[in-house]
């Protein structure tokens, strides 16, 4: 079986401007509104809000200031609210009166933080319409604060590496799997060298009926710098991985690729062992593969291999093709264990050439230079394709350049590149992980697939986060200090926003209660659920003249979704004495 890129003719590219919210900022200078007050162990302060709100309240008598104890933090200290915005003077006035008392061990302002992602400087990121644009594009740069591809391998299996300098210092030793020297065009067989000696055919007919005479496309360096082109050197363009390394695996040369390589060389490159080949020193945690061929069946020669990948720990990505055609016809892209990528365009919908299906599982952008309606082979939108590292060389290699091009071979790796940052952001993620990640988070289409184009387009920031974004385990507790008055005859609530728990909240949800209240028996109090669903804690009785209440109350809540706002509602429903809400938890 022979093999080809997914990859179509390069055209010209416009620049278009980058969002304004991507430009270089500065931070804003916000007031402080709370501080942190850590006191000494053994102190009243260090081990009872009560004490520690008392605190609070003679430092706001001494400064004048509106200070309220908040909260307690999770390392012990205490957050003090000033009532508003303060000035840096009463900031140091309260800060003062807190070191001048020797309980405490320290006290801080409780700044703010931004996120550190903007648009990065190299010169042709505003071409890059698919990494940032909210329309067409995959969210990238709002990923990179949390990952960035460091210390993950992506092979990229294509034509090898023309030599880029907006590459070479993220390239590592690759491997040339074309067995065949007419082929490789480099005077053997395989060798330890991935230099791309082109792909170009002299004449019409040269590799089969109905092939025609093309020049060099230098597909795996175009791939290969939409993965991981060296980023924030002010030039180029920007990778997506731009901290990943890239092993070129070269299989395709002239007339494309044979399947007996390519599967040698997907085995080869996630650490697997071919005879005759020395081992990877590097294996890949991703795979991309912007290649195939027709075949209603996944070869099995391809299957043991991915197969084999794929228990290694090697994530594989594939074009889904370039027919316009259902994708069950294209092989690897119909192989099980693999991730098959549709293309879209810049408004968001299906690139007129990109395969679909069922077997499609998520899109990312490959461009469009023209529009469905348009005549076949004409450029129209020359700026709307996917702009990336290439060699101005027509047969063989020359100066190096950046060139758009189009197709499905450009969207497998958008794919890669977030499989590269997931890993990075989590090492412990195994490829169905991975795969989990991109399908779930990705959002839907805003144009239109004819056919199916999987879950949607893949969202990088939200993949990220979502492997980043872990559960609180059994035993979370969520806490509201904040006082709420009681008045006679009244009904009143206090919220808590539940956030980060999975499914259901447990049967023996805790609910810890402590209402400073005379003659208790007044009161009723009530749980009520984000669904409104209400469960009575405590009934009133006129003979209870005992005051407040703090207990801790069981109830089973398995029938409500954890996460939302939970209320404790509080009734009185006589006259004569009056309290407050001191403060309430829910452990779940």
């Amino acid at each position: 079986m022979t093999s080809g890129a997914f990859a179509a003719t390069p055209v010209a590219a416009t620049p278009k401007p980058v969002p304004a919210s991507q430009t270089m900022r500065a931070l804003p200078d916000a007031p402080v509104e709370k501080v942190i007050v850590t006191y000494k162990n053994r102190t009243a302060e260090a081990g009872s809000n009560a004490a520690a709100k008392s605190d609070a309240a003679e430092k706001a008598a001494k400064t004048g200031e509106k200070l309220s104890f908040e909260r307690r933090l999770a390392g012990g200290g205490a957050l003090v609210n000033l009532g508003g915005k303060a000035t840096e003077q009463d900031v140091a006035e309260v800060m003062n009166a807190f070191r001048a008392d020797p309980s405490v061990a320290s006290v801080e302002p409780d700044i703010r933080a931004y996120a550190m992602a903007v648009a990065p400087n190299d010169t042709d990121y505003a071409k890059q319409w698919d990494l940032f644009e909210p329309t067409g594009g995959m969210n990238v740069p709002a990923a990179w604060d949390r990952a960035t591809g460091s210390g993950v391998t992506v092979a990229v299996i294509d034509t090898g590496y023309a030599a880029h300098s907006d590459l070479a210092s993220n390239v590592i030793a690759g491997y040339d799997f074309i067995s065949t020297s007419a082929d490789a065009r480099d005077g053997n067989g395989r060798d330890a060298d991935a230099k791309d000696e082109g792909d170009w055919n002299a004449t019409d007919g040269e590799c089969g009926t109905g092939s025609k005479a093309s020049n060099s496309s230098w597909h795996g360096t175009h791939v290969a710098g939409t993965i991981a082109a060296v980023t924030n050197n002010t030039k180029g363009i920007a990778g997506i991985a731009y901290n990943a390394k890239i092993e070129p695996v070269r299989v395709l040369g002239k007339c494309g690729g044979s399947s007996s390589d390519i599967a040698d060389a997907i085995t080869w490159a996630s650490g697997g062992s071919v005879p005759g080949v020395p081992a990877n020193p590097n294996p890949a945690k991703v795979i991309n593969m912007s290649l195939g061929g027709a075949s209603s069946t996944c070869p099995s020669v391809y299957q043991t291999a991915i197969n084999g990948a794929v228990s290694r720990g090697t994530t594989v990505v594939v074009a889904a093709g370039n027919s316009n055609a259902n994708a069950s016809g294209f092989t690897p892209a119909n192989c099980t264990g693999v991730i098959t990528v549709a293309s879209t365009n810049r408004a968001g919908a299906r690139s007129y050439y990109s395969n679909y299906g069922t077997i499609v599982d998520v899109a990312a952008p490959g461009g469009e230079t023209r529009n469905a309606t348009d005549t076949p082979g004409t450029v129209t939108t020359p700026e709307n394709a996917i702009y990336s590292t290439l060699n101005s060389g027509l047969t063989t290699q020359s100066t190096e350049t950046y060139k758009p091009y189009q197709g499905t071979s450009m969207a497998a790796p958008h794919i890669a590149g977030l499989a590269a940052l997931l890993k990075s952001a989590k090492s412990t993620l195994t490829p169905a992980d991975i795969e989990s990640a991109i399908k779930n988070t990705a959002r839907p289409l805003p144009g239109t697939c004819t056919g199916g184009c999987g879950t949607g387009i893949a969202d990088a920031a939200k993949a990220v986060d979502s492997v980043l974004t872990t559960t609180p385990p059994s035993g979370t507790v969520f806490t509201n200090s904040t006082d709420v008055a009681i008045p006679d005859n009244t009904t009143v609530s206090s919220p808590i926003a539940v956030t980060g728990l999975a499914g259901n909240a447990p049967a023996t949800l805790k609910v810890g209660v402590d209402i400073k209240h005379t003659w208790r028996g007044d009161l009723v109090v009530d749980l009520v659920a984000p669904d409104g669903t209400v469960r009575n804690l405590k009934a009133s009785s006129s003979s209870d003249s005992a005051d407040n209440v703090q207990t801790t109350y069981t109830v089973d809540a398995s029938s409500e979704v954890a996460n939302g706002t939970w209320k404790l509602q509080v009734r009185d429903v006589a006259s004569g004495d009056t309290g407050y809400i001191d403060s309430w938890s829910l452990t779940f």
